[in-house]
């Protein structure tokens, strides 16, 4: 028996899985996305025989639906999606979708920054102790689309703010909030408080057998918990104070008396002893021991454009940071150095205020190379403090700059502070093109060794 028809908005990773899930749940689907549907995907949809239209939106269609699953990316002020709303469709995401149809333990992690890394960890440590766990949401495969099968006990779901507003019973086993800073604000009417509820929108349906894991210095985070309460388990992690999970020095402690340094880890920075501090936590919490905790924080290799090292020229390290896209992601960033910086930096502002950083700035940085079409706000933040400052629009001679600027053990950090698009397609692009240019130097600067 056929059940009520289901619209998927947006036929990428999530949308195609979700519709996928629909199908196999019986459900009459149809797929809408108003751009170019990629033909993986349309390969997919035609197996399974799902109708789908790209390049537009049919209203017809979609209004005479009984739900919709919309992406992520799709506005809430979108046209489509304000009719719906007006013919009271319900409207919700993916991630909604898929968990109620599981009976697996989620792990959601959400945060401004940080959830990446955090979520690959934890994956990593799961998988690394033999556990049945599937890694979904921003990253991994559509969590709809591994529910058909339904294989796995826990699911590490990644979680932005987007997914978080289309929930409405979805509740995670554990819950993560690694820090809220301003960011996205023109989906949220420029109110923070509308993002800081997004974001706690991680907690709403979790109960007392439920595990909360957040940053307790994060005073956005704080005291959102303290407005809205949690009647489940909590577990602080911290930089400043003792709590159950806490950074000292380097070394990250934690209430059952195990001490493990940062310095035995694959993540420097302290910004990645909070993610670290609370992927453990998490793994703790469904069993995995100590030994494994260990090994697996050895051999953990983090998504790349994150503090990727690069390579060194001359004793001079190069680091890719290009996910780096906001200030407090470059504040992050410069704290996780204690050597003389080369910084790059620049592309379209989003509002950046770098007096948030200006204390590091001038500490650390010797020189700003601003790589971008319009540099005029970084120059004239900046012009004071750095006595070195160049602009550029080519990444080659941003990286070519740097290495003459530095000297034996400085580091070259790309750590951008702004999006990648007046120059490159997305930070990804930004990030590749920056490490072929390093490599490329490298083999030059190697060769005219050589050659001498």
């Amino acid at each position: 028996m056929v059940k009520s028809k289901v619209t998927i908005l947006g036929a990428g990773e999530s949308g195609t899985g979700a519709a996928l899930l629909a199908k196999a749940k019986g459900y009459d689907v149809f797929v809408s996305d108003a751009g170019t549907i990629k033909d993986s995907y349309k390969a997919e949809l035609v197996a399974a025989a799902i109708v789908f239209e790209e390049g537009t939106h049919t209203q017809e269609e979609i209004l005479s639906s009984s739900l919709i699953i919309k992406s992520p990316g799709i506005p809430e002020k979108a046209e489509i999606i304000q009719k719906s709303k007006e013919k009271q469709i319900d409207i919700i995401d993916e991630i909604e979708f898929a968990s109620s149809f599981t009976q697996a333990a989620i792990i959601a992690i959400t945060g401004t920054n940080g959830k990446t890394t955090t979520t690959l960890l934890t994956y990593h440590l799961l998988k690394e102790a033999g556990l049945s766990v599937g890694l979904a949401g921003n990253v991994g495969h559509s969590l709809a689309k591994q529910v058909i099968e339904d294989k796995f006990d826990y699911y590490v779901v990644e979680m932005s703010s987007f997914q978080l507003d289309g929930t409405k019973a979805f509740k995670p086993f554990i819950g993560v909030l690694l820090n809220i800073t301003p960011d996205h604000l023109d989906r949220y009417n420029y109110q923070l408080s509308n993002y800081v509820e997004s974001k706690f929108g991680l907690i709403k349906n979790m109960d007392k057998a439920d595990h909360f894991i957040y940053y307790k210095d994060d005073e956005l985070v704080t005291a959102g918990l303290a407005e809205r309460g949690f009647s489940g388990i909590k577990h602080e992690v911290s930089l400043s104070s003792k709590a159950e999970n806490y950074l000292s020095g380097s070394e990250m402690n934690f209430d059952n008396d195990i001490v493990i340094s940062q310095d035995e880890t694959a993540l420097r920075g302290p910004h990645n002893a909070i993610n670290m501090m609370s992927a453990i936590r998490a793994a703790m919490i469904v069993g995995v021991g100590e030994q494994v905790i260990r090994e697996g924080l050895k051999s953990f290799k983090n998504a790349p454009h994150r503090l990727e090292y690069v390579t060194t020229i001359n004793e001079v390290d190069f680091i890719n940071d290009s996910k780096a896209t906001n200030v407090d992601s470059v504040k992050y960033a410069l704290d996780s150095f204690s050597e003389q910086l080369i910084w790059i930096a620049g592309g379209i502002d989003k509002g950046n205020d770098y007096d948030l950083i200006m204390e590091r700035v001038n500490a650390k940085v010797k020189a700003l190379i601003c790589l971008g079409k319009d540099n005029a706000k970084l120059r004239s933040t900046f012009h004071d403090q750095i006595i070195d400052l160049l602009e550029t629009d080519n990444i080659k001679d941003a990286v070519r700059s740097a290495l003459q600027y530095a000297k034996a053990h400085d580091v070259v950090l790309l750590s951008p502070a702004c999006a990648s698009f007046d120059l490159f397609n997305s930070y990804i692009d930004r990030g590749d093109q920056f490490k072929k240019a390093v490599l490329e130097l490298k083999e030059e600067f190697e060769s005219k060794k050589i050659e001498q």
